[in-house]
């Protein structure tokens, strides 16, 4: 049986590059597997793809019974398709928290490290199969350290993530920043959604003392192009909500060159959340987070209600 990878939904750069790797890496050393993706990737995923010679995976809406599947970069059920405790896990890749949840069938390899990127850790667990990766590969591996640390802003970048950017980077010739600007360019370029799309684009569900939210970042170097249509976004997050079956959409705007995020405040209860969980006055609809970078490592951990 072919075993399935696959990340998250609203898969990212992170998500999609590291199905692929691992793809890349069970063929080569002799299990038959194929990259997924449970939904359509983000604007700079697309281009990572692209950019190093990738079809996108194939879109599943579920897994079935029985499936072989490895789960990258998450461990929570939410993220995951309905039957995903129907199906064969045989192993699970991340760098997120645990949340719990999740059934095997038998004992599994997990592997959760508090690293910057999943990428990153799957490097350290190719062992020597590592320098047998073709240059596509390592292209998206540098792509999702990039993308998962914002070229090294992000409080959750560690000197492993770094080094072996650099490092990637140098076997390529390319430069990081040159490189970095590229991607952001293509991640920043959010006109052709529509608002319920960009709440939904990079977005993850979390419960805090009962409250149900879906916690939605936007990373750019041009937060006006979303700032600038903060209004109807607004107004759809009511939808959103009640579709998705949370209590609230916070949608934060992370402005990777000035390293700051915005956050809209659409209504009281966000107001409140705001103001409990980052020690912040709020007089409008929205409130200016300077440093707060990461959803995972900042924003996750600060929420209040």
């Amino acid at each position: 049986m072919t075993t399935l990878v696959f990340g998250h939904k609203a898969p990212d750069t992170d998500s999609l590059g590291s199905a692929l790797i691992w793809d890349w890496f069970l063929n080569h050393t002799g299990t038959p597997a194929k990259a997924v993706l449970l939904g359509t990737p983000n604007t700079e995923a697309a281009f990572v793809a692209e950019k190093w010679g990738f079809a996108r995976p194939d879109i599943i809406d579920d897994v079935a019974d029985d499936q072989d599947c490895v789960i990258v970069d998450t461990n929570n059920p939410a993220e995951l398709p309905a039957n995903i405790n129907g199906a064969n896990i045989t192993a699970i890749i991340d760098h997120h928290k645990l949340v719990g949840g999740l059934e095997t069938k038998g004992p599994i390899d997990i592997t959760v490290r508090p690293l910057a990127c999943t990428a990153t850790i799957m490097h350290a667990l190719m062992g020597e199969h590592a320098a047998h990766m073709p240059d596509n590969v390592k292209g998206l591996m540098l792509s999702c350290i990039l993308s998962d640390t914002l070229e090294f802003r992000s409080p959750t970048t560690t000197d492993t993530d770094k080094d072996l950017a650099i490092a990637l980077a140098g076997q390529l010739n390319l430069n990081v920043t040159d490189y970095a600007t590229e991607m952001f360019a293509a991640k920043s370029d959010v006109s052709a959604f529509s608002d319920v799309e960009l709440l939904r684009m990079d977005s993850k569900e979390f419960t805090v003392d009962g409250t149900k939210f879906r916690v939605s970042v936007l990373e750019t170097t041009a937060p006006a192009i979303v700032l600038d249509r903060k209004a109807s976004i607004m107004n759809s997050m009511t939808d959103v909500a009640t579709e998705d079956g949370v209590d609230q959409v916070l949608l934060f705007v992370v402005d990777i060159l000035n390293e700051e995020a915005t956050l809209l405040v659409p209504n009281e209860m966000v107001k409140s959340v705001a103001e409990k969980s980052f020690d912040v006055t709020v007089s409008g609809d929205n409130v200016v987070l300077p440093g707060v970078m990461s959803r995972k490592k900042q924003i996750i951990p600060s929420l209040k209600v």
